[in-house]
């Protein structure tokens, strides 16, 4: 017996509309069956390619100055709303069956590798010169289909919702930021960095598991302020219309939509009390594919020996990965340790300057050049101080290093620091030492200001005398 099952109707387009022709053209040929055989002849190449779970599109025209071989890219207007059509083609049951409602993060991210190493800092800049702004966001008023869509305030380019493909779901986007946002600034006229848009979907679990990956996607995005993304389109068109036409074969055809490239998912949120790990890790801009993300970065306890004044501890050359990675926690290079996560001692040791700065920035970048070949810190100032040895027991207490000479050095060059570099010297508490004075000319005392001890000459050395006073009760400290 025969069933006919009604069909939900779907976005999916019909093979008519895939490929245009007469009716007679959609039929193939018959092809020489094996005689009584249920099965297929041998190479025989099948014309139909294979059609994804899902598609999708987002209303946006691409640009048509991008040569051949080369990823599509679509400028949008800064603010404007998109619509991103979610399709789900229901001849692929597999991707559908359970929950019927399945979920969806939403990502800009960036393409250049450069930024892609210091996202962290791009995106504290930006959230810092735009307060209470995100780089992405949802028109919920005229979205589709969507539920329950979520805005994570810590992650600023991320969007998450919920929806169900038996249905139609079109989904409204802004973005914020500008692509010339993330450049530097010269004299003008630069060029801004490309976004890239993408969308991983996934099927919620039942219990405590992770949710099943389902489809990833994305397109490569240039925002321009409002209507610059208009001018640039036509700007493009012009330039092509301008060549000639066997040069026009060079560049790809434009279309009224964007279709979204398959690529590798992006990597979910480690669970913890600890921030989730940037996703801005790509090895290669074109094909989303991951680095290995290790969770050797999970932040250990912050050593504050490297601010307590002891020198900094030098990066063995063994050093494996796990101890490279807590050397950069200790040095304040965390940012960079998904960027760095498959680095030995040996490996970050052999990284020349310019490999750093390439990596980390400018800034970072010498700073951690400076860290690793551990160069000394040269002070300001530095005074050789000793207690003077002829003195009552009872005035001030014991210090076995009394009459030998002492080296203090000072950064700041003021009397607070001097006096509190004395106190730890002489073994004095900080609070009881009320005066510190110089002896001057003719045995003058001369109270030390931050002017007299800037204008101290290096290397200078002193003898210390300690004077109890009462009213209040403490000390008198006397270089002479």
């Amino acid at each position: 017996m025969l069933f006919w099952h009604s069909q939900p109707e779907h976005l999916w387009p019909s093979p008519g509309e895939l490929y245009p022709g007469p009716p007679s053209s959609l039929l193939r040929e018959a092809l020489p069956l094996p005689y009584l055989k249920q099965e297929e002849p041998p190479n025989v190449p099948r014309s139909e390619p294979p059609c994804p779970a899902f598609q999708y599109v987002l209303c946006a025209a691409t640009s048509p100055a991008v040569k051949q071989q080369e990823e599509t890219l679509t400028y949008l207007n800064q603010g404007q709303s998109y619509e991103v059509r979610m399709l789900c083609n229901p001849k692929l049951g597999d991707a559908t069956q359970g929950p019927r409602l399945l979920k969806s993060v939403v990502r800009v991210v960036f393409h250049d590798r450069r930024l892609q190493y210091t996202e962290q800092q791009q995106l504290d800049g930006w959230r810092w010169s735009r307060p209470g702004d995100r780089i992405l966001d949802i028109d919920v008023p005229l979205s589709v289909g969507v539920i329950e869509p979520q805005v994570l305030p810590s992650q600023l380019n991320t969007v998450e919702f919920y929806w169900d493909p038996a249905k139609r779901t079109s989904l409204f986007l802004q973005v914020h930021c500008i692509s010339t946002e993330f450049t530097p600034r010269k004299k003008g006229g630069e060029k801004g960095v490309p976004f890239r848009l993408q969308i991983d979907t996934f099927k919620p679990s039942d219990k405590e598991l992770s949710p099943e990956h389902l489809h990833s996607a994305g397109c490569l995005i240039k925002v321009f302020k409002p209507k610059g993304a208009d001018r640039k389109l036509k700007t493009d068109r012009e330039k092509i219309e301008k060549q000639p036409v066997h040069q026009r074969d060079k560049y790809q055809t434009a279309c009224e939509s964007t279709v979204f490239m398959e690529c590798s998912p992006w990597p979910e949120p480690s669970s913890g009390p600890h921030p989730p790990l940037s996703p801005l890790a790509l090895t290669s801009p074109n094909s989303c594919k991951l680095l290995s993300a290790e969770r050797l970065c999970s932040s250990p306890p912050f050593a504050s020996d490297t601010l307590g004044g002891s020198p900094a501890q030098d990066l063995n050359p063994g050093a494996s990965i796990l101890e490279t990675q807590q050397w950069l926690h200790r040095h304040r290079f965390s940012n960079y340790c998904r960027s760095l996560a498959n680095f030995t001692g040996t490996d970050l040791l052999k990284l020349t300057r310019q490999d750093l700065i390439q990596i980390c920035g400018a800034a970072d970048g010498i700073r951690l050049f400076n860290t690793l070949r551990a160069r000394p810190i040269r002070h300001r100032l530095t005074l050789y101080v000793a207690q003077e040895a002829s003195r009552q027991e009872n005035e001030v207490p014991k210090n076995p290093d009394s009459g030998f000479y002492q080296e203090i050095s000072l950064d700041e060059l003021s009397a607070v620091e001097l006096m509190g570099k004395l106190a730890e010297l002489l073994a004095l508490p900080a609070n009881q030492i009320h005066r510190l004075f110089h002896q001057g000319p003719g045995g003058i005392l001369i109270l030390l200001s931050d002017q007299v001890v800037q204008n101290l000459e290096d290397e200078s050395y002193f003898v210390a005398v300690v004077k109890k006073v009462q009213n209040p009760d403490g000390y008198y400290l006397v270089l002479t």
